[in-house]
């Protein structure tokens, strides 16, 4: 027998993380909560919070302090643009524990080493520079150093980490709210960068059916930037109303069910 029942998987994809929220509200007003999370970038912010106690409401309001990051700080290019000080701070405040071992709900994150050139699942050690680090968009953000290694996004090799819960959970639930559409018009660096990284990261989802029971993936996520945290509501709504759907509420009983 496995470990834990139920497993959630919470995948990469910028500000649409606050899709994550309304998606885990309408799967807790069915009473269903996660034994395990398994969160990156994105997925690893909304899991952290959700492992400590909040609610997707009360996480909600926490992240729209600020919004879903905080770019203040520039730093030289060799390392990064930009430094998510503002989401460094919300950890630090906001969060009641100092390490992953310590929250109510056990949480894995994804990183990838850039010295080593892979990607780890850590569930010990500090929550500000591993939550931090699993964030850390390449190049536009700049790496976090641990144990004089550093690391960045685990998206780059592992978008939607499903892999460490396959021998912990009798069943898996996976969100993807990085679904690919076309796209007219790149008008910045940024957004080049930005769809690069995310055109990369997609291509690591591959599979992802072989190693979850269930995937939610919302394909209005689609219609929002990842670094335009401005819609945090809608995005909200739109994890929500998915997740509300009869279509998905019965997938949801029946794969509960065993069925």
């Amino acid at each position: 027998m496995k470990k834990h029942n139920l497993g959630i998987v919470l995948g990469g994809g910028g500000a649409r993380g606050f899709a994550h929220l309304g998606i885990m509200e309408a799967l807790y007003e069915q009473n269903i909560y996660p034994d395990i999370i398994s969160g990156v970038s994105a997925g690893s912010i909304a899991g952290v919070f959700l492992a400590d106690g909040k609610s997707p409401q009360q996480t909600l309001e926490i992240l729209k302090k600020k919004g879903l990051f905080s770019y203040t700080n520039i730093t030289l290019p060799k390392t990064g643009l930009l430094k998510l000080d503002g989401l460094e701070h919300e950890l630090e405040n906001d969060i009641s524990v100092q390490n992953m071992e310590e929250l109510k709900t056990p949480l894995i994150a994804a990183v990838v080493n850039l010295n080593q050139g892979r990607v780890e699942y850590l569930n010990k050690g500090p929550i500000d520079k591993i939550i931090l680090a699993s964030s850390s968009i390449p190049v536009l953000f700049a790496p976090v150093e641990m144990n004089g290694q550093l690391y960045v996004d685990g998206g780059l090799f592992d978008n939607v980490p499903a892999e460490p819960l396959q021998n912990m959970c009798e069943k898996i639930i996976a969100v993807d709210i990085s679904p690919i559409q076309p796209k007219e018009k790149l008008d910045s660096l940024v957004q080049v960068a930005t769809r690069t990284l995310q055109l990369s990261m997609n291509a690591t989802t591959k599979g992802l059916k072989d190693k979850c029971d269930l995937i939610i993936a919302p394909e209005k996520c689609s219609e929002y930037e990842i670094l335009k945290a401005s819609h945090a509501n809608e995005l909200f709504e739109v994890g929500y109303e998915y997740t509300k759907r009869l279509e998905m509420r019965e997938k949801i009983k029946k794969l509960l069910a065993g069925e």
